[in-house]
């Protein structure tokens, strides 16, 4: 068991060790997006399925409550919170348009979007990414190695260099905190 146990904290590893060495400037650059979107007074949208839709939420919570230091809210956002408002879009309308219907309603042009597909192949992520488009919002991809077709679509992709779902969401979530770190450093 520990051999197993050190085999994945190993993989971990190496993934953000490949971040460290290729995805510096791409990370830095949704930071960027992301502070210049609320100062301009937008907010940050998030959305995923599964783990993804549970980190779009984690991200959101840090930004509206607080990450490390106490601080005014920041207004931030996941599609993923609703049930009644899924549940009825997916009953009337389709589970693929569970993200963009909602960001017909909520999502003005200084607005982003976050879209976290760990394959790049979630119908309603990659929807939403085309409504952010017809909207004009700016669209930021997370998503794994075989999402790189989802990256090309968005504004500013971001590839985890792993095709294991597990590596990738911990890639994720470790992207998410330091995003929200850069946010606070720099607004509050």
């Amino acid at each position: 068991m520990e051999n197993k146990i050190k085999k994945i904290i190993e993989e971990s590893i190496l993934v953000k060790e490949k971040l460290l060495e290729n995805s510096l400037k791409n990370i830095s650059q949704i930071a960027e997006l992301c502070i210049r979107t609320l100062k301009n007074g937008g907010k940050i949208i998030l959305c995923g399925n599964g783990g993804s839709a549970a980190d779009s939420q984690h991200l959101a919570a840090e930004l509206v409550v607080r990450f490390k230091k106490d601080r005014k809210s920041l207004p931030a956002i996941a599609l993923t919170t609703n049930t009644s408002i899924i549940t009825a879009i997916g009953n009337d309308y389709g589970y693929d348009r569970i993200f963009e219907r909602q960001l017909e309603s909520t999502a003005n042009k200084n607005d982003i979007l976050i879209a976290i597909s760990t394959s790049g192949k979630a119908k309603n992520v990659v929807e939403a990414v085309k409504k952010a488009k017809e909207i004009g919002i700016k669209t930021i991809a997370l998503t794994g190695q075989n999402g790189k077709e989802f990256a090309k679509s968005c504004d500013v992709p971001l590839i985890v260099p792993s095709s294991d779902t597990a590596r990738i969401q911990e890639a994720h979530i470790c992207i998410g905190h330091i995003l929200c770190e850069l946010i606070e450093d720099n607004l509050c």
